[in-house]
Parts: C-alpha cells; structure tokens; sequence
C-alpha cells in the first residue's frame, strides 16, 4: 500500500511525537512510524521509569530518616516488585496518554521498522518510508517532507557486549526484578550517577568508576565535586582517572569480576551486577540513510540550523543529530523543525538557554557556562554562591546541603549560568532557564521578590551575593 502525507516522522520518541504535534496542529497530513512503543526511549527505558525508580528510593530513604522529623514508623523495607509494578503502571498510563494525543491529532501511526528509500516509481526524490511491520506486504509512506527522529542506545565497553544478566545497560537495569546486592557502574556522567544514588539508597553496594578526572564532567566543577561528597556520605565508592578492561572480565561463582587500572595500581573488583554507562550512540544504521545524501559525521546525522539534512525535505532530529541528548531538546527541536517546514520562520534552537538536569540525591540542575567555559571563552566572571543551609525553608524541609552558583558576565553584568545542587534543584532551574531567555542582569535576578519561605530565595541570594550584597550572608 502506497500513501501520501503532507510529513512522514520515523521514531515515535519524544521528538518524534511532539514533531507530529505540531504538524497536525499546523494542518499537516502526518504519518508516524515507531517499531517500539510510542514515546521511545524516554517514555519506555529511560527518563520516565528511571525517574519513578528514583522516586521510590527517595521515598524509602526518607521514611528511614523519619526519626528526625518526630515521625516514628518503625521498621522500612522495601518491596522491589512493587517498585517495578508503580513504575511499569506510570509507563503505561503515559503511553496510553500518548496514543491518546496522537487519535486526537488524526495522525496516522504505523508500527514497523521505517526505511528510507532513494527515488523509486513511488517519488522522483529520495525518502520515500518503507515500514516493514513483519505481517507481509510493506507499508510505502511518499512525504513531501520527512523527519528522522530515530533516537539512540546505550554504548558498550568496546569487546564486552550486554548480556542482560551481569553485564547491563540502563536498559537492562530498568527490568532487573530483584535488587543486586552489589554492583560495579563504569562511567560516571549523568545516567551512572543517578543509578548509583538511586541503587545505595535502596541499600545495594556501589562502586563507580571513571574515566575522567571528576564525574559529572559537563557540570560545573563545584556541583560535581558537591554530588560526589554527598554519595560517598552515603557510601558509594569512587575510582576516577579509571579505566575498566573488558577483556578482563569474568563472569563465575554467580558474579562478575572486573579489573580497573588507575593511575597508581591494578585493582580487582568483584559486584552481582556491572552496569555500563559511558553513554549512547545514535540509532543510524539500517534506515535507509545509504539510499539518499544525508551525510553522517562522526556517527550523528549532520543538520543544519533548522535540522534540514543534505536533502532539504529530510530534516533530522534528536539524539540521532548528536548535541544535547535531553528529551526536551529533542522535542524543541522538533517544533523548530515542523515550523521552518511550514514557513513560520522560526529562531534556532540557542543551547545557553537549555536547562539540563540530574536527578540523582542530591539533584543538580544548571543552565548556560560553567565558570570554566565563560573563562575559557574569554568572559571576565563574577561569582555568586549561596548555601541552602541559610535558607529558612531549607531548614523546615531538612535538606540543607548544596548551593546555588550565579556566573555573571563583569562587564555587562549578565548571567552567563546558573548551577544549582540541592533539594528540588530540577524544578529550581526554571527561574534561571527565564533569566536566561530574556537576557537578564545578575542583579535583575536580585531584586526579584522571592517568595519567603521557598528554597528558590538561595537563587536571589546568589545573584546578589554576585556584588557581594547576599542578605543572609
């Protein structure tokens, strides 16, 4: 069967549908093609249920600590297939959500594996979606526009495959039905340390190790040092300037033996379960993407401002691009997509403005330069930090460590970033994303009236504490 769409969108992720969205919205014919479930890997197996997992963690650690807050509960256990079940369940209702939004737009969703094919008797131009469903005769999708969103999997240990038993993706991790009772994480970025805060806490013994000089390597140098201090409070370990060799591996005795070398020695560790996490590639191979222009460059799909690829009516977007590999990038990206498509002369996407965050306890959450990259780029900084421990509310919630980091421009007195780690630190940076979207002055920030008592005063205080004029300080 051949039909004919205004816009054809391979991968259902959050890219994908929200692109879909909009071109409805914009009185598209859309078609969407999604082999997987829809919301990809955000929905499915990465920000959603990882969240929910953390969030059950928090909880059990809290109520351990309930003592403190004059509430007496008694013994705390926790229930992992009950974790796993209020998980899978959030999953669930959001896909079905997701279909929801899709029957309401009247777009058209395909579930197979979508190819690209190059001019046919189906279109002179290259790009024509083949969906292959597994249930015989393909599905040709002819778009006058196409859009990529096909996402990205998690990267292994170059000679050490997964095997879904003891060597783990985060994919694979998010169905373990039973908690290890230890675990080795090589890699240390963003999702290795929301799986180490959330596996200690449920009482599993972490051990991290990393390649670099400090994990979380895109933060700001003081939150990474910050969330490194407060986990191994907690009892995570940490080997950093750190490689694991895959080729010493070994899986016996119902364990998995790995062997890092650092800078001074050789160590051997042994743990139930090695989680690697040194992040993803895109998902670029068997597409099609062979059968047309589009260049590929170091592995992503290469795009321009408006993520037009070298076939002006295929555009790309997502974590299959490269860049920030967050859900809600994918998703604006998308929308700038659908709108140069439809002419609506839409701004390029301005990463400065882009919040990213880690919700790992402590959270952390930043926006914009880190004080090192607005050095490096030539800024004459100020600094303003301010501890939550001075922070009323702070206090009542009894969640005092962290700060928040102002970076400001000298000369000009913008802000050139936000850094936030402490309680409810991705919920906070909201505030800086808008400080940083309307171009605003540290002091601007300042004399905002925050409202009292909130945690998001420790902001105000660090933009004033920028000239040295914090008030409880």
């Amino acid at each position: 069967m051949a039909e004919n769409y205004d816009l054809v969108i391979v991968g259902g992720g959050t890219g994908g549908y929200v692109a879909a969205i909009k071109a409805a919205q914009s009185g598209l014919k859309t078609a969407l093609v999604e082999r997987e479930g829809l919301g990809g890997t955000c929905l499915h197996r990465g920000c959603i249920p990882s969240k929910a997992l953390l969030r059950s963690a928090e909880v059990f650690r809290t109520a351990k600590e309930a003592r403190a807050f004059g509430v007496n509960v008694g013994d705390v256990s926790v229930d992992f297939a009950s974790v796993q079940k209020r998980k899978d369940d959030i999953v669930t209702k959001l896909a079905t959500g997701v279909q929801s939004l899709m029957k309401k737009g009247k777009i058209d969703v395909y579930n197979g594996t979508g190819r690209l094919l190059g001019p046919s008797i189906f279109s002179p131009l290259p790009g024509t979606v083949s969906v292959e469903s597994g249930q015989g005769e393909n599905d040709m999708l002819i778009g006058k526009n196409v859009l990529i969103a096909t996402g990205s999997s998690p990267r292994a240990l170059p000679g050490l495959p997964f095997d879904g038993e003891f060597v783990l993706s985060s994919d694979d991790a998010l169905r373990l039905q039973t908690l290890p009772s230890s675990i080795v994480i090589v890699g240390g970025g963003v999702i290795g340390i929301e799986w180490a805060s959330m596996l200690v806490d449920f009482g599993v013994e972490v051990t991290v190790v990393e390649y670099g000089a400090r994990i979380l390597p895109t933060a700001d140098a003081d939150v990474s040092v910050e969330v490194m201090r407060q986990l191994k409070e907690r009892g995570v370990k940490f080997y950093t300037n750190a490689s694991c060799d895959p080729d010493a591996v070994e899986k016996k005795d119902g364990s998995v033996h790995v062997t890092i070398q650092t800078k001074d020695a050789t160590l051997p560790l042994a743990a139930s379960k090695l989680l690697v996490s040194i992040g993803r590639i895109a998902n670029v191979t068997g597409i099609g993407l062979e059968n047309t222009d589009i260049v590929v460059e170091n592995g992503y799909i290469g795009v321009n401002d408006y993520y037009q690829t070298k076939e002006s009516h295929i555009y790309a977007i997502g974590d299959c691009i490269g860049g920030l590999q967050l859900a809600h990038v994918a998703s604006h990206e998308g929308l700038i997509a659908v709108a140069h498509m439809v002419n609506e002369s839409p701004q390029p996407l301005q990463l400065e403005t882009v919040p990213s965050c880690i919700y790992s306890f402590p959270e952390s959450a930043q926006v914009g330069l880190t004080e090192a990259q607005a050095k490096e780029a030539g800024y004459e900084v100020k600094i303003g930090k301010f501890p939550f421990a001075a922070i009323g509310k702070a206090l009542v919630q009894g969640e005092t460590e962290g700060f928040v980091k102002v970076v400001a421009n000298a000369s000009n007195q913008d802000v050139l970033g936000v850094h936030i780690v402490g309680a409810h630190a991705t919920e906070l940076i909201s505030e800086a994303a808008l400080a940083k979207v309307l171009d605003a002055a540290h002091f601007e920030v300042g004399e905002m009236i925050h409202a009292h008592p909130t945690l998001a005063e420790a902001i105000g205080e660090a933009a004033l504490a920028v000239d040295g004029r914090a008030i409880h300080m």
